[in-house]
């Protein structure tokens, strides 16, 4: 197995890939503690697509609530709002991810790395928190015009399956390199951390690997 020493190369800036799925929350969680890291460390970020449920129909999946208000919050509950996320209850729709995937590889190719996380952070409260439907390309849209990017290219390249083919290979990718669970954040390609550990344990991975800390200003 490759260890963080072996996976760390001083001559390269440390590449961190992101590997999820809108309709997954410790993903979500996952996110806001690799950009509190991101904001004090010096690396690159980038994203994978995956399918957390392949089992879920192409028109998504109804669903019934599984707690209500007076049910005792759960851990996943708990740690979101630490990270300062609402996993709001009552969601009756688990939608089928695929076009919201091409939305992300799309956003990939048009905006810079804190934009695409952005723009990530965006789907996931329009799924999580307001309970919008991520299969209709208005939300996504609309959240791609929210963070500065052009909606309306956007709409045409879902309109035109663009990236169909894109998020097709690259869930294949994040399978034939084993990732069996989400998040997993890929480093150097080489080394993996999975999970939606504490923001602790991914700064010990920093100290190991030497990265260095941002400048501040």
């Amino acid at each position: 197995m490759t260890t963080l020493r072996d996976a760390a190369d001083p001559t390269t800036k440390l590449k961190i890939t992101v590997v999820s799925d809108f309709i997954c929350p410790w993903c979500y969680i996952g996110l806001e503690v690799i950009d509190r890291l991101w904001q004090k460390y010096d690396f690159t970020l980038d994203w994978a697509p995956y399918f957390l449920d392949p089992s879920i129909p192409p028109e998504g999946r109804t669903r019934v609530p599984t707690t209500t208000a007076e049910t005792p919050k759960s851990d996943l509950e708990k740690r979101a709002e630490s990270e300062g996320i609402e996993l709001r209850r009552g969601r009756t729709f688990t939608p089928h991810t695929h076009l919201a995937l091409q939305a992300s590889e799309w956003a990939r190719e048009r905006g810079d790395s804190r934009t695409v996380l952005e723009y990530h952070r965006g789907l996931f409260k329009a799924h999580f928190t307001d309970h919008e439907n991520l299969m209709d390309p208005d939300v996504l849209v609309r959240v791609a015009s929210e963070v500065g990017l052009d909606g309306n290219d956007l709409r045409a390249a879902l309109a035109e399956g663009q990236y169909r083919q894109a998020v097709d290979e690259g869930i294949d990718h994040s399978y034939a390199i084993g990732v069996t669970g989400i998040p997993t954040f890929i480093l150097n390609d080489q080394y993996a951390v999975v999970g939606a550990q504490p923001y602790e344990v991914f700064e010990r991975v920093m100290a190991e690997m030497g990265v260095e800390q941002r400048a501040e200003g």
